[in-house]
């Protein structure tokens, strides 16, 4: 497995950033890489995109938020961005226009990030993104965060529900958003039911 350290000693592959990222990462932020990879390829299907620079986006999305590569201060999109402009991209065979488009698809994929994008995999990033934080996976992820503070843990789940539901804008997105956002209510309800509405 390629490390940090040997980056600069080859030309990179889709292969190595795979590689890097699961290093880097943890199995958590991993399985969300897969998860949003196959969201992309789902609400993706009749879109033309350029599938290797989106997956190499999303595989480079979130190494702003590991803590190895976090600066205080700065938002982990941006994080994210700088890491892959610096230290990935420019070690990888890709044209100018495929760097664009990865670094403003890293850069835009924030749920707090209202700025139009430009690009198709900038968007379908985003929508990929913005579903894993809904339905039970949401949930599940949210809750599985912590710290054990189940009172945060719901104010969280339904801030983002908030921030996200009425944002998709790609009609398969948009199914699977309102599929994900009823059983989210449903969930939550129950929750609510069984902690007595203490939580």
């Amino acid at each position: 497995m390629i490390t940090l350290d040997q980056m600069q000693e080859k030309t990179l592959t889709l292969a190595d950033v795979m590689e890097l990222t699961q290093a880097a990462g943890d199995p958590w932020k991993l399985s969300h890489v897969r998860r949003v990879l196959r969201l992309i390829g789902i609400i993706g299907e009749g879109l033309v995109y350029d599938e290797t620079a989106v997956t190499i986006a999303t595989y480079l999305h979130d190494w702003g938020a590991y803590p190895r590569f976090q600066q205080p201060g700065v938002e982990h999109a941006l994080r994210s961005r700088q890491l892959a402009e610096e230290m990935i991209l420019p070690r990888m065979d890709l044209t100018e226009t495929a760097v664009a488009v990865i670094l403003e698809t890293i850069e835009y994929h924030d749920y707090r990030d209202f700025r139009p994008v430009c690009s198709t995999e900038a968007l379908l990033l985003r929508e990929a993104d913005f579903l894993d934080f809904l339905g039970i996976i949401g949930l599940v992820r949210e809750y599985g965060r912590g710290p054990q503070d189940m009172v945060s843990a719901y104010q969280r789940v339904l801030g983002r529900r908030e921030k996200i539901e009425n944002r998709f804008t790609l009609p398969i997105a948009q199914k699977i958003a309102a599929e994900r956002l009823a059983r989210l209510a449903q969930c939550v309800q129950w929750l609510e039911e069984e902690s007595f509405d203490w939580l």
